[in-house]
């Protein structure tokens, strides 16, 4: 048994060192076959070349200086490449936007039904809320589970510029007893005012994009940095209700939206066609039979005030308004329509969210004010708003004033010196 054991161990060996020198052999032929590896490209370098390049010790300046050159000339290729594999990335994920990629997002929800009796079908109004992410901003998260009512809070972005409004806007929601208000003090001024008055407030980290309009920027300016702020507060998972500050709150608006839309907004129509949309006929004589042309028409949704639901489709319409006006000098309120209503075409997709118009006289612009309701004796008795905004007014405090006057203090000449538009 031992002598067949010594045997087993020494046939074993010799197998060992066969491997090894049949391993040693094909090393030697690789090298002599392939002197600079499989993967190395010889093509650019010339057989002399490739003995410079292997004898450190023999390099010259030019040739150092060529060598740099063309890694600068491959460095730069290979950006060219990785830009060019950016742009198909792009393509692609456009293309994959169409049917099939739409019945997976439907999958997604939930299973497949079939369709009701006629009459009966009704299809979703609005898109899932997103899972909260209180990551995004332990800070800011902190502050809204305090103030914060139903998952919901009424934002105001503020600088020192707008103080006055945003006195008189305050008082009408502390009046009204609404508890879940957050000023976004964009400096210090707003801060410390809101501090002296008990006023709930959050100022963001330093952001030197945000903070140069912010301290600087008039109510425009202002107006459009909202696109970027508001993101936070829906990846938290609370509905926002965003309130520019020429503003005047009479009555609570929670108590007063559907919540059945991604995006709930009032209107800067002045009627009940061009608040919610006509057929508007355009007339081309020279068409002769085919000179009519139905359109669709509706005046935009006033970027001053809307409500968001924290879904995927309000948050991306935040990020690509937001993306438009960094881009180019823009007016939000035009970016924000555009963004919303655009259908998708060839080389666009368009945003698929859910809209909703508020009432036109609950919440209520300043042009259906002063140019129909006051000088309507039963509107005038009969209807009171929600809130009054003045964007269709410079004069925007005098204005604000006299709405509290008429609506608050019962004054019932206040809002009659004021002119129909603007002087």
């Amino acid at each position: 048994m031992a002598g067949r054991r010594d045997r087993t161990q020494q046939l074993r060996g010799s197998r060992i060192a066969i491997a090894i020198l049949i391993g040693i052999i094909i090393g030697c032929v690789c090298a002599v076959l392939f002197p600079n590896g499989f993967f190395t490209s010889s093509s650019s370098l010339t057989a002399n070349e490739r003995v410079q390049v292997g004898s450190s010790s023999c390099e010259s300046p030019a040739r150092i200086k060529m060598l740099k050159s063309d890694f600068a000339s491959l460095s730069e290729k290979n950006a060219e490449l990785k830009k060019q594999l950016r742009d198909l990335t792009e393509k692609l994920r456009l293309a994959e936007q169409g049917s099939d990629n739409a019945r997976k997002q439907v999958l997604s929800l939930g299973s497949q039904i079939k369709a009701g009796p006629f009459g009966t079908v009704k299809s979703l109004r609005t898109n899932p809320t997103i899972l909260p992410d209180e990551s995004v901003n332990p800070r800011l998260a902190k502050i809204l589970e305090d103030i914060a009512v139903d998952k919901e809070v009424i934002v105001a972005l503020a600088n020192s510029n707008v103080k006055a409004m945003l006195e008189v806007q305050i008082a009408s929601v502390k009046r009204l007893g609404i508890k879940n208000y957050l000023v976004v003090a964009l400096d210090d001024y707003i801060e410390n005012f809101c501090k002296s008055n008990d006023v709930a407030y959050y100022k963001r980290d330093p952001d030197k994009d945000v903070d140069t309009v912010g301290k600087t920027g008039g109510n425009h300016a202002v107006s459009g940095l909202k696109f970027r702020v508001l993101r936070e507060f829906l990846q938290l998972g609370y509905g926002v209700l965003l309130s520019d500050v020429d503003i005047v709150f009479l009555q609570n608006p929670f108590r007063h939206l559907y919540r059945d839309s991604d995006v709930e907004s009032m209107s800067d129509g002045h009627s009940n066609m061009t608040a919610y949309g006509f057929n508007d006929v355009f007339d081309e004589p020279a068409m002769g039979w085919a000179r009519y042309a139905h359109t669709m028409r509706i005046w935009v949704f006033n970027s001053g005030f809307f409500y968001l639901r924290p879904t995927v489709p309000s948050i991306e319409l935040l990020d690509r308004v937001a993306d438009r006006l960094s881009k180019a000098k823009l007016w939000d309120q035009a970016v924000f329509n555009e963004e919303l209503f655009y259908p998708s075409h060839p080389d666009y997709i368009g945003l698929h969210a859910s809209k909703r118009v508020m009432d036109m006289y609950e919440f209520m612009n300043s042009k259906v004010l002063f140019k129909t309701v006051r000088k309507d004796q039963e509107l005038k008795k009969k209807v009171k708003p929600v809130i009054v905004h003045v964007n269709y007014h410079p004069d925007k405090l005098y204005r604000m004033q006299a709405v509290v006057e008429f609506y608050v203090n019962g004054k019932q000449d206040a809002l009659d010196s004021f002119p129909d538009g603007s002087e």
